[in-house]
């Protein structure tokens, strides 16, 4: 009996721990913020919640600025809401909707070192009555020439609801066979 339900316990705490997680995702992964990397592709099929951070690790030569999406379509650097340009800055994603970061430098911001991410809000995602997914919503730059391809397990960096609800399950049964 003790076995059972010290497994429907630790099933139940991973649940919880997976589930409320943040995400830190690093902006160009390895490659970073940087003006070599396709940025474009490393938005695809990521998506973003609040509380989630995004990681931009540069060097001297860019900075990082959120502008209004007016300056990000015309990459206008001069009027910034933020900007830092210390090499490893971090931008929290307190509420849901689109935000826009660009490099400092025009001409990096118009070769495409610029990214637009849409932030989800944790509990419209999670309704049942939620709109249908799609995919992430995101501004193409001039960058798009050179694919990579993308590993489907890197993806998605959070437990779906439909992984929570399996977890439950598998809890259950674990408790209910070692009843019998």
């Amino acid at each position: 009996m003790a076995k059972p339900l010290l497994i429907f316990v630790v099933l139940i705490l991973s649940l919880i721990i997976c589930s409320s997680s943040a995400t830190n995702y690093i902006v160009g992964d390895s490659s970073g913020w940087d003006i070599s990397t396709d940025l474009d592709t490393w938005l695809i099929g990521k998506r973003f919640k609040v509380g989630d951070v995004l990681v931009f690790q540069y060097s001297s030569f860019h900075s990082v600025s959120e502008v209004t999406k007016e300056n990000f379509e015309g990459c206008n650097t001069t009027n910034v809401l933020d900007s830092t340009k210390n090499g490893n800055t971090t931008f929290p994603l307190t509420k849901p909707g689109d935000i826009y970061f660009v490099c400092g430098n025009r001409l990096h911001c118009l070769g495409g070192m610029k990214i637009h991410v849409n932030i989800e809000n944790d509990v419209a995602a999670a309704s049942p009555a939620a709109a249908p997914e799609q995919g992430p919503s995101f501004s193409p730059s001039s960058k798009s020439k050179n694919p990579s391809v993308v590993p489907s397990f890197a993806l998605s960096n959070h437990v779906g609801i439909l992984d929570s609800i399996v977890l439950v399950i598998l809890g259950f049964l674990s408790l209910a066979f070692g009843l019998v």
